[in-house]
């Protein structure tokens, strides 16, 4: 096999024109870094062979479309795509709404007619559209995004206890002086527009999502705000689960088919279904300490003294007396005087 190889290098050091196959055979044990550089070095120095390049990358769209979130809750399909048409030509682009209730559903896609300027915009993948800082990425990496890197928690910060003045652009500029801002916005009510009075902010890099959390200034909107990172704030907003060996009142529980509830009717007289019962109470330990010894009786225990039957006495038609109902004739027992 090596005197193969030896002989095929052999013949094409000598001959003048090297074939496809032949190329391909010097190609193939090459690695991935080193077929990329190659041709990126031609393209560079071949018109012919960057145009073919980009034909060939731009073929499959998976790598020309981009998903974009964060979008603010009016924001139209012209809108998206006059943010986006800055770095090339638009194939295709679209809010997507939901089908029940006809109002957007925060997010969209962008399909360029050519990857180079996929490739434009996703070097800033930040951008502000209707107040909001939208950020796109490939769709193709899924609907997370960087939001799935390892570092979001230690960059990502909740703001709390915001004026209703205060809108995304405002809350953008207050935290930009730390450090450079990937994502952020209000949040705002979806029926309403109106602000939540929380928001998000996600920085660039863990060091300038500390610089705001330790800023001892925390002032915006002529409040002071809250300022935390956003993983401490999960599952604060819920019922506090019951801690162990607590069984909660009958009112916390959820009433499930098959029991009655106060104030509503009886609807399902069958067995109830998928009834979850409460946390198990811890077992019963035994106390540490001995029981009392019990206090002696101040009277002497007696027992009972059998008496003998005594014989009726016949009346005067010589029969014996009538014995009440119930009564049989064992003999009585009368405590000891």
């Amino acid at each position: 096999m090596e005197d193969l190889k030896k002989r095929k290098l052999d013949k094409i050091a000598n001959d003048d024109f090297t074939s496809k196959e032949e190329l391909r055979f010097l190609v193939e044990p090459l690695a991935k870094p080193q077929l990329v550089d190659l041709l990126a070095k031609l393209g560079s120095q071949y018109p012919s062979i960057a145009e073919e390049i980009k034909s060939i990358a731009s073929a499959d769209p998976v790598h020309r479309k981009l998903f974009v979130r964060g979008l603010a809750w009016n924001t139209t399909s012209e809108t998206l795509r006059a943010a986006f048409q800055e770095h090339g030509e638009i194939e295709e682009g679209a809010v997507i709404y939901d089908k029940v209730t006809g109002k957007s559903r925060g997010y969209g896609f962008i399909t360029y007619k050519n990857m180079e300027s996929t490739q434009q915009a996703l070097r800033a993948p930040s951008k502000l559209i209707d107040g909001r800082l939208a950020v796109c990425n490939l769709a193709c990496e899924g609907l997370s995004g960087t939001s799935s890197a390892p570092d979001l928690t230690l960059r990502k910060l909740y703001i709390g206890s915001l004026s209703p003045e205060v809108t995304s652009e405002m809350l953008l500029n207050y935290f930009a002086r730390h450090g450079e801002i990937e994502e952020g916005s209000v949040a705002y009510d979806r029926d309403t527009n109106e602000s939540r009075g929380f928001g998000f902010v996600t920085y660039k890099t863990a060091e300038a999502a500390k610089k705001a959390v330790d800023d001892l200034e925390k002032t915006l909107g002529g409040r002071n705000i809250v300022v935390k990172y956003a993983d401490s704030h999960k599952g604060k907003t819920g019922q506090p689960p019951f801690s162990a060996g607590v069984v909660p009142m009958a009112g916390a529980l959820s009433m499930t088919p098959g029991y009655m509830q106060p104030g509503k009717a009886h609807v399902s007289s069958g067995p109830p279904t998928n009834y979850s019962y409460p946390q198990s109470v811890a077992p019963y330990s035994a106390s540490p300490y001995p029981n009392p010894p019990a206090a002696p009786s101040p009277y002497p225990t007696q027992g009972q003294i059998p008496y003998p039957p005594v014989s009726a006495k016949k009346d005067q038609h010589g029969f014996p007396p009538t014995q009440p109902v119930g009564m049989n004739n064992y003999p009585y027992y009368y405590p000891k005087q």
